[in-house]
């Protein structure tokens, strides 16, 4: 797949990383066919999630989010590589 790149930032609900990491142990990302995990990052306090995801189709990621958002403050942003930066600016320059 090579859909956008969407960085996702997650606020675990007080603070509390538990509940998150038990209902991905007990039933995974839910994440829905089309929507791909690329990478993730945790802050050293355990309290937000830094996450990168791909699709194509936008409607998925409220897919996803929706099954998180009990547990979960979400901020979605797309964003592109540095490498598909340099070469949409390479003209400008």
């Amino acid at each position: 797949m090579s859909g956008v790149l969407y960085m996702i930032i997650e606020r675990f609900r007080d603070g509390d990383a538990v509940p998150v990491y038990r209902r991905f142990r007990d039933r995974g990302r839910l994440a829905p066919e089309g929507l791909r995990y690329v990478a993730s990052w945790i802050t050293r306090d355990m309290t937000i999630c830094y996450q990168v995801m791909e699709t194509d189709d936008p409607a998925l990621i409220s897919q996803w989010t929706d099954r998180w958002s009990d547990l979960v403050d979400f901020e979605i942003i797309p964003v592109r590589t540095s490498e598909e930066t340099q070469a949409a600016i390479a003209p400008k320059l």
